[in-house]
């Protein structure tokens, strides 16, 4: 790997390095990425069959739940095939376009799926809190224009760091330690100031995952509120089951990725090989479960897909 080291040029052609150190069972990691590739692919787009092909799935929540799956997809295939090509083919070749472009769809899919789970929150807020006027509210042209906002904010946010990378002269190497690129793993290869990347990464940050966390947690905080105050015990029984899966997938989505922050931050004493597989599996774990969350705890789907999958027993 030393001969792809060229000080004092800009590199336009990058090497990703797969997992250092561990390049001996990049065969036997394959295998586990790849299933769960293939299942998180599978998953997601007989989610997405089901809902839009099924009219009695066209509510609000099965509606959100469908842009998830198909953000979910994006989400996986923007590193996941790129992986298997350095484990399988040894193709660590990637130019500083494609590079970008990954971390492009990477970054806008995490901030597009962060999103949709905040609005799949205020979705259970008007069910449990306003039951009467849900289909009032969530009208389907309504829905339109909220999934369009989603991806419209996602995409012109991560936009800028389309320019702040390529504004850098990347002379110090070309080989970056890891599956796929990032922002500032990128632009920590430059020899430029990269304080406003720094910064602006910071910005996009606390502007949409952590804003929407702190939404979400203030709709829950209301769910729990009105759900307290019902009499029935059933029905507080049900509007528990109906947030049940909306905060697994939560946990699920946000849990891996503020692990593995966190490992980074603290863990220095952590193999980096570590913190590239927790990486990986912060990408993977949401596509690949979240189809099975909801197709376990809700009877709805599962239903849908038995009738798919097992005709005759319909």
């Amino acid at each position: 790997m030393a001969g792809f080291n060229h000080t004092g040029v800009n590199h336009i052609i990058f090497y990703l390095l797969g997992i250092p150190g561990r390049e001996d069972l990049h065969m036997w990691i394959s295998i586990p990425f790849f299933i769960s590739y293939i299942c998180a692919l599978l998953g997601n787009v007989l989610l997405i069959f089901i809902i839009l092909t099924k009219s009695s799935l066209h509510e609000p929540m099965y509606l959100f739940l469908s842009m998830l799956a198909g953000v979910d997809v994006i989400f996986a295939t923007t590193t996941e095939p790129k992986a298997l090509a350095i484990f399988w083919c040894n193709y660590r070749e990637i130019s500083l376009n494609g590079c970008i472009a990954q971390l492009y769809f990477q970054h806008s899919s995490f901030i597009s799926e962060s999103g949709i789970l905040l609005i799949m929150a205020f979705d259970r807020y008007i069910a449990i809190c306003h039951p009467l006027r849900y289909t009032m509210i969530l009208t389907h042209p309504l829905i339109g224009k909220i999934g369009v906002a989603i991806f419209l904010r996602a995409h012109c946010t991560i936009f800028p760091m389309i320019f702040l990378l390529k504004r850098l002269t990347f002379c110090r190497t070309n080989i970056l330690p890891h599956t796929f690129c990032e922002h500032i793993g990128l632009a920590k290869v430059s020899c430029d100031d990269i304080r406003i990347n720094i910064w602006y990464g910071f910005f996009v940050l606390m502007s949409t995952v952590i804003l929407d966390v702190v939404l979400i947690f203030a709709s829950y905080v209301l769910i729990l509120h009105a759900v307290f105050h019902i009499s029935s015990q059933e029905a507080r029984h049900k509007a528990v089951n109906t947030c049940s899966s909306h905060v697994c997938v939560i946990i699920l989505f946000y849990g891996p990725g503020i692990f593995s922050v966190l490992t980074q931050r603290f863990g220095r004493h952590i193999p980096i090989h570590i913190h590239i597989l927790l990486a990986n599996v912060s990408m993977l774990a949401p596509p690949l479960l979240n189809p099975i969350i909801y197709g376990v705890k809700t009877k709805q789907i599962r239903d849908q897909v038995l009738s798919v999958l097992c005709p005759k027993q319909k």
